[in-house]
């Protein structure tokens, strides 16, 4: 009976070592970040991606262009297409964070005959997670971009992208997971400092997006500064069940460029964050 104990414990305490170690070299921070945007093949071989030459369509329509941020909680509870589903429906741009790349999201996509585009951050027993761009409309490019949380070993992934208007313009997008698990700015803000450059750069409208875990009044002011710098305001909201921590709204969405008409962020089961839905027109 002891050796039976024994050896049980030998096999318990040599489990957990091995699927340890399998998790520790899972979420190893990858050289370089990448993207996918063809779900037809399946692989993230390229930091940037560069869409069709050719124009087909525009994301907007006719003028009119709204957006959608929401983090699915890697679709771990019930109801997370249904929601998706009134999202894609409501917008011609939709933002994900927590995106889980499983085989049911990979079939809602393709039923419905969305575009999408990944930035992964980490890849657990063969399935990718990372931030997800869904549209009806090509990407004109997009690059991917990393940042290791300082106390565990996931990674929080963000996507600079760039889609056609019917102005003539391109629209910047930022989709961003912000780092979660840090006390001070340090590489919190080094991980928005890495967008800036595509800012600085850009001379059209720019959305900025995501989940940005701003659960402390510093995180929160620094995220406004960051926006400030490249002139971009905050929506404003008619209901706001954002999610929320210390009081603090974790979810956010930024603009210029565009005349902001207006937003909501409404109420779901179906994750632990509620989405925000904003509506603007083109100028």
């Amino acid at each position: 009976m002891k050796i039976a104990n024994l050896t049980r414990s030998i096999f318990i305490f040599i489990s957990v070592i091995f699927i340890s170690i399998m998790l520790f070299v899972a979420l190893l921070p990858t050289n370089e970040p990448k993207m996918l945007t063809n779900l037809g093949m399946p692989a993230f071989d390229s930091r940037c991606v560069q869409g069709v030459d050719s124009i087909s369509s525009y994301l907007d329509n006719q003028g009119s262009l709204s957006v959608s941020t929401w983090n699915i909680y890697k679709q771990n509870r019930q109801g997370w297409d249904k929601q998706l589903a009134d999202l894609t429906q409501a917008s011609q741009l939709v933002l994900l964070q927590e995106a889980s790349l499983s085989p049911e999201l990979r079939q809602y996509i393709r039923h419905a005959q969305l575009k999408a585009s990944m930035a992964k951050a980490f890849t657990l027993l063969d399935t990718s997670y990372g931030v997800m761009n869904l549209s009806h409309t090509e990407v004109k490019s997009a690059c991917a971009f990393t940042a290791a949380e300082p106390l565990i070993r996931f990674e929080k992934s963000g996507i600079v992208a760039y889609y056609p208007l019917s102005s003539g313009e391109e629209l910047l997008v930022v989709n961003l997971h912000g780092i979660n698990f840090e006390w001070t700015l340090s590489h919190y803000s080094r991980q928005f400092e890495a967008l800036a450059q595509a800012l600085e750069k850009h001379h059209g409208p720019i959305i900025l997006a995501g989940d940005f875990n701003t659960w402390r009044t510093q995180r929160l002011n620094f995220v406004s500064d960051f926006a400030k710098r490249f002139n971009l305001s905050e929506i404003s909201y008619r209901v706001d069940e954002r999610q929320r921590v210390f009081g603090l709204p974790l979810d956010h969405l930024y603009y210029r460029g565009l005349i902001f008409q207006e937003a909501e962020s409404l109420a779901t089961d179906s994750s632990d964050h509620n989405p925000i839905t904003a509506h603007f027109r083109l100028r």
